[in-house]
């Protein structure tokens, strides 16, 4: 199979820091040959890098494409139209760093090593449900998770090397009345009842074009009717906000953030064992003041930064979403 080719320098995108710090799980790495395989808009998708471009091949996909007299390279162009706004390439991100860089010394000093980290434009129903299973939880687990999703809910994309691929599943499918008995089944524990009941509130106030309200609501405004969701915390709902509602200023805070506001920016916060709603405003708006209108996205090159070339998977979640255990007696 053939490599098609997007001119894209290295500066402009890292696949390593944009695909394994923890914004989508659906990404894996074949080191030897320094290729990605993932799943993203119904398509599979196979990603390499060379110094100057971004190598891209189509296993499969779901999406119906529009037909012409040169089919072969419509689909082409149609499928790096996908490529460009997953990664949305057409913001100058080298600009942007030299900007950050210029208001915080820590970020100059991070983004030599941990250049080109882009924000996905994920899909809000993928982003979503995802980020439910990644409440109290690690990246393999989170990863397990939202594969089972897919594959009992989710349409067959195609079959590869022997492994089958789906797609995310509608938010439909996951609002029936036997899916948190399922999801229970298939070990999601509580996060079983957030899915099910959050997709069923989903499709009562509109599916999937409820999200397009969103985008067009001011960032704050768009996040408080995410919370309303079942199991929806104030960290998960500034995820979504920032990774496929186009609200670039959303910043999650969980333990990472804490700890690097704490230690480097807000020296009167360390030491505290939880953080408050009151502290968890203080840090987002510090960053937001700090770095302006895109704050999410430079914060997420110091998050990366933090977990010091991914060697930990630990993503724990602050959120009080999650329902206290009860001591077995």
């Amino acid at each position: 199979m053939n490599w098609n080719k997007l001119l894209c320098n290295r500066n402009e995108l890292q696949l390593l820091g944009t695909l394994n710090g923890g914004q989508s799980f659906r990404w894996t790495h074949n080191e030897d040959k320094d290729e990605w395989t993932g799943i993203f808009s119904k398509t599979v998708w196979k990603l390499k890098q060379s110094e100057d471009f971004l190598h891209y091949q189509i296993i499969g996909s779901l999406k119906k494409l529009p037909e012409t007299k040169t089919s072969k390279g419509a689909n082409e162009s149609n499928f790096e139209m996908m490529l460009k706004k997953y990664f949305r390439l057409e913001l100058p991100l080298t600009k942007y760093y030299e900007e950050w860089s210029e208001k915080d010394a820590l970020f100059k000093t991070a983004c030599k090593q941990f250049y080109g980290i882009r924000m996905l434009a994920q899909e809000p129903i993928e982003n979503l449900f995802s980020f439910i299973c990644s409440q109290n939880n690690h990246i393999s687990r989170i990863s397990s998770m939202v594969e089972k999703l897919c594959t009992f809910y989710g349409e067959e994309i195609c079959e590869y090397d022997g492994v089958k691929y789906y797609s995310f599943p509608d938010v439909n499918k996951l609002s029936g009345s036997q899916v948190e008995q399922k999801l229970r089944e298939l070990g999601f524990g509580y996060r079983a009842k957030f899915i099910q009941k959050s997709a069923a509130q989903i499709v009562e106030w509109g599916g999937e074009e409820w999200f397009d309200t969103l985008q067009n609501m001011k960032y704050k405004d768009a996040r408080q009717e995410l919370m309303k969701l079942c199991g929806i915390g104030p960290k998960v709902a500034d995820c979504i906000c920032l990774m496929s509602l186009n609200h670039l200023e959303a910043l999650p805070v969980d333990t990472h953030v804490y700890q690097i506001a704490a230690h480097n920016y807000l020296p009167h916060l360390r030491g505290k064992k939880n953080v408050t709603d009151k502290m968890y405003t203080e840090i987002g708006d510090y960053f937001r003041h700090l770095y302006g209108d895109m704050a999410g996205w430079a914060h997420t090159v110091l998050f990366c930064a933090d977990l010091k070339k991914f060697q930990t998977n630990d993503t724990s979640d602050i959120d009080n979403s999650k329902p206290k255990k009860k001591r077995k007696k």
